[in-house]
């Protein structure tokens, strides 16, 4: 395995104490590390159809919360750096916050602001300074949970309406939750893509329609964020051993009351 990496963000926020929200802080420091540690930015797309190279690095926000503009995206900037948003097509430009299973415990609270999306303006504004654009499917659902003919009509309707709304081939998607397996990889590819982020808890390989990402989140301290995107833990999570370790932390975590898996 190569020191490539495919990071998998969410919101960015001061004030949202969402597990999904990393701080504007935390963010800006985690992607400075990197770069001083010789990590070059390549979109998602780039970097799982590059040839493998030590120290390439793909910045990934799923959902297109508002706060990756407001927010990461002068981070970014400031940096010289680009990166990739998964979109879910249905919620572009509503005045509505977003909601499915997970998020929508803040609807109706003083941080339901945080889950506006970005408008079609929004996104062009970043493709146009050399960020990715890609489907995060039409309506958020947990793909491997649908019928055939509601699977194809998630992938195939996020894919057009991206590709026609900002004027260029949808080839990068984000499964939902993380979610996936064979029926939906094939249907994944049935319907464009050429390339797709998971979050697996074991590495298993890489593969462009498979393509592991680490999931940044709230908690992740400086320390923990080091250790998430070392070498040598990738090596361990691709490992048989991670099955033991991850098994052993879920129970932990039953027993501790937290609520992420």
């Amino acid at each position: 395995m190569s020191d490539s990496i495919a990071l998998c963000y969410h919101a960015i926020s001061s004030r949202w104490p969402a597990d999904l929200a990393v701080t504007p802080e935390s963010f800006e420091s985690q992607v400075r590390a990197l770069v001083e540690r010789g990590y070059r930015a390549l979109t998602f797309y780039d970097a799982v159809m590059a040839s493998p190279a030590a120290r390439t690095m793909a910045i990934t926000f799923d959902d297109a919360y508002r706060s990756v503009i407001d927010i990461a995206f002068p981070v970014m900037s400031s940096l010289g750096l680009t990166a990739t948003v998964f979109v879910p097509t249905s919620f572009v430009g509503s005045p509505a916050p977003m909601s499915w299973p997970g998020v929508d415990r803040w609807l109706g609270g003083p941080h339901e602001a945080e889950l506006r999306c970005m408008s079609w303006d929004d996104l062009g504004q970043l493709q146009e300074a050399g960020w990715e654009i890609g489907s995060h499917t039409h309506t958020h659902a947990r793909l491997p949970t649908l019928e055939d003919d509601a699977l194809a009509r998630e992938l195939v309707e996020s894919h057009e309406t991206c590709s026609e709304r900002l004027g260029r081939p949808c080839r990068s998607l984000a499964y939902p939750f993380g979610a996936y397996d064979d029926r939906v990889v094939a249907a994944a590819r049935s319907a464009g893509y050429l390339a797709a982020g998971t979050l697996p808890a074991r590495i298993h390989g890489r593969s462009p329609l498979s393509w592991p990402r680490i999931g940044i989140y709230h908690g992740d301290t400086d320390l923990r964020f080091r250790a998430k995107v070392s070498p040598a833990l990738l090596r361990l999570r691709a490992s048989p051993v991670w099955n033991m370790i991850e098994s052993r932390r879920r129970g932990f975590h039953r027993i501790a009351g937290g609520d992420r898996g």
